[in-house]
């Protein structure tokens, strides 16, 4: 298949499941994975109608960033606090606040070019030591301290839950990242703004779909197999 057959599958998928909670394509935002594919393949996916990218490299994002026109970039990889100062002014959300250090340090370099950077908290639902994230049950606290910062606009909450050849158990993931979600809107404090719980790619969206996901990250179902 090509890139414009791959979206309207996806687009197929995202409705069917969509439906089965209520909700339309219109309710979830699709970020089209783009990291370590080309700009051309980019562009390609533009003109099929998408206009939300996720890279999680700076530096890749800096090289495609002058060459893509018209969308909007999402930061969704590991961001080490040296590389901050890059993408601030290039992304409308960054996925993957993962420690007090690295709000901090997006707290001022958001601060220097006078705009509120929103954010997700990365969660490691499955507690891998591979992965980045907070625990959660460390979650609410975790959010409690961002309050300290005013150049952060805290937006929700992003995990890549564990590989599962049990799709119950996959479930299982997401309905607990729902109700960490349902509990952090709870809480009311002047820069939080919790409306986004980013979970499900390729092979496992449609179950985050209806276990609540609002943000969904592909890749592969789009581009094909990375490079």
């Amino acid at each position: 298949m090509n890139i414009s057959e791959n979206i309207a599958k996806i687009f197929s998928k995202i409705d069917e499941a969509s439906a089965k909670v209520g909700k339309t394509r219109n309710d979830i935002l699709l970020v089209a994975v783009s990291k370590t594919h080309p700009v051309e393949k980019i562009i390609e996916a533009r003109d099929c109608g998408l206009y939300i990218f996720g890279e999680n490299k700076a530096q890749e994002l800096l090289q495609k960033y002058d060459k893509v026109k018209d969308v909007k970039w999402h930061f969704i990889g590991h961001l080490q606090r040296n590389k901050v100062k890059y993408i601030i002014d290039k992304v409308d959300l960054i996925h993957s606040l993962d420690s007090i250090p690295l709000a901090e340090e997006i707290d001022k370099r958001a601060n220097k070019i006078g705009r509120k950077m929103p954010v997700l908290i990365e969660v490691n639902i499955g507690k891998e030591e591979s992965k980045s994230g907070i625990y959660e049950e460390d979650v609410l606290e975790f959010a409690k301290q961002l309050t300290n910062f005013q150049n952060i606009i805290l937006q929700g909450i992003m995990t890549i839950p564990p590989i599962c050849e049990d799709v119950n158990k996959t479930r299982d993931y997401f309905k607990r990242m729902r109700e960490i979600f349902e509990n952090l809107k709870l809480l009311n404090y002047d820069n939080f703004d919790i409306k986004f719980l980013s979970m499900g790619m390729t092979n496992d969206f449609e179950i985050a779909i209806e276990e609540g996901a609002n943000i969904v990250r592909i890749g592969t179902g789009i581009f094909g197999s990375r490079l």
